[in-house]
């Protein structure tokens, strides 16, 4: 019948929680009513409620557009669509001021929640039960909504994996594994807690200033509406819209590696904290994403710090006592993305505490159970790009790196519009021209060392790993 899946809850489950490489279900989700979700249904489900759009422009550059180089307008999707489709009402809107063809729009990391609290039926429309997840729904998933272009710079989550559900649209990510992590030049500025940012372009790098990138693996794959790409452990990603309107739904798994993520985390949000905080303000250096409130203080860190340790410390313990408590249930897994970004709330960090869903260590992980790993029409491998390409029609994973990273499909990509600036001075100010050299690149010799290129050190993942792993064993 219609309603026959290819996985059973459980298979679903397995194969998230084993695979260690980004993969694409198709036929998963056929009967869930979220896959109606196209701009126009959500238009009149919202009515007039404008919501946030983040807009950046389509120019390429060589730096990479992050939150805090964007606009940012409220608006209806009603508005939304008309500026997106050129009708007259977008001339006297919101988004006005910004042309379609030289703007994208991005209505990205909306949790669904807190958009749609008063029809909480809605809810029921996303199905994370037939993953494996029972309980887990709207509530504990995220909304996007872009125009072609709209893109989030390359950077990985330090928590959990990830399902995302294409909706509407096309989206084209690219991603890298955990091992080219220092060839995608980590930065932890603009600082946001759970999300380590690329300072690379992926999409238009610049190979003087970060020769390391070219050997990067690259995992392109082209994003379908009604397929779910799983993107596992801190891998890298950069994501783009390639179509005109995009809709995309995701949540976040949570793992057991998470509660030494938390230490981590904490750790780099003291660092970040002191030493951005005592920079004189009239630098103007927007060092913290807009999606961080404000720049906690020191005590707050350190109170956090300890929290994050002492919940470590009590999965440990859990973990020992109680085997069972890998498998999560629906009430324990409900505030998982509603804290991805958010985990200093009191509220999550009570369920942080908790362990919700067990990581598989790919080291330990038996070659036959490798290749039972059901790949095929209904689970497709997005291969390195050497390695080949997708079969299929559904899932286009690109053949040449060179090419694909200044590829333009439709002619957008998104990217930043400003001249080329280099870290130099604390508040990240262009680079003067007695200080460059004649191909562009900085004058090493005669160029000063900056707080951001200190922090880009003292809180590399690297570098922070190790510091927790020191730190947790004082408390042993």
């Amino acid at each position: 019948g219609e309603d026959v899946k290819p996985f059973t809850p459980e298979k679903t489950k397995e194969i998230v929680m084993s695979l260690q490489q980004p993969a694409v279900f198709c036929n998963m989700v056929g009967d869930w009513p979220a896959l109606r979700w196209n701009v126009k249904y959500l238009s009149a489900v919202l009515g007039g409620k404008a919501i946030q759009f983040r807009l950046g422009l389509k120019t390429a550059d060589l730096v990479p557009q992050f939150e805090t180089r964007c606009s940012y307008v409220e608006a209806t999707l009603e508005e939304f669509l008309a500026w997106s489709c050129g009708q007259p009402p977008s001339l006297s809107g919101p988004l006005s001021c910004y042309e379609y063809s030289k703007y994208w729009a991005y209505a990205d990391y909306k949790y669904i929640a807190r958009i749609f609290e008063d029809k909480p039926e809605i809810f029921q429309d996303i199905r994370w039960s037939d993953f494996g997840f029972p309980g887990r729904g709207g509530k504990e998933s995220t909304l996007w909504i872009g125009s072609e272009g709209a893109n989030t710079p390359c950077h990985l989550d330090s928590y959990g994996c990830n399902l995302v559900l294409q909706v509407q649209g096309r989206k084209r990510w690219h991603l890298f594994p955990p091992g080219d992590t220092s060839f995608l030049y980590p930065t932890r500025i603009p600082y946001e807690e759970s999300s380590i940012f690329s300072k690379v372009n992926v999409a238009n790098p610049d190979l003087k200033r970060f020769p390391e990138f070219r050997n990067t693996t690259a995992h392109v794959v082209t994003l379908s509406p009604g397929q779910v790409l799983l993107v596992p452990r801190h891998w890298w990603h950069y994501v783009e819209s390639i179509d005109p309107i995009t809709v995309s739904i995701n949540s976040w798994i949570e793992l057991d590696a998470d509660h030494e993520a938390r230490v981590e985390e904490a750790i780099t949000r003291m660092l970040v904290c002191a030493i951005k905080s005592a920079e004189n303000p009239s630098d103007g250096d927007l060092w913290l994403n807009p999606t961080e409130v404000e720049a906690t203080s020191h005590e707050i860190n350190l109170q956090y710090l300890n929290q994050a340790v002492s919940a470590y410390f009590e999965c440990q313990k859990a973990s020992v006592a109680e085997p069972a408590c890998s498998s999560s249930t629906g009430a324990e897994q409900k505030t998982s993305a509603s804290c991805k970004r958010k985990r200093r709330e009191v509220s999550c960090e009570a369920e942080g505490g908790r362990l919700l869903t067990h990581e598989f260590d790919f080291s330990t992980l038996k070659a036959e159970k490798l290749q039972k790993i059901p790949f095929g029409p209904h689970l497709i491998q997005v291969l390195p790009q050497s390695q080949g390409t997708s079969s299929t029609g559904a899932v286009a994973v690109e053949s040449d790196g060179t090419d694909l990273l200044h590829e333009n499909e439709g002619g957008h990509f998104g990217k930043l519009h400003c001249i080329r600036r280099e870290l130099v001075t604390s508040n990240d100010c262009e680079t003067p021209a007695h200080q460059m050299d004649s191909d562009g690149s900085p004058n090493t010799s005669q160029a000063a060392v900056s707080t951001n290129d200190l922090l880009d050190c003292l809180v590399n993942p690297h570098v922070i790993n190790l510091v927790a792993r020191l730190l947790l064993e004082r408390r042993v």
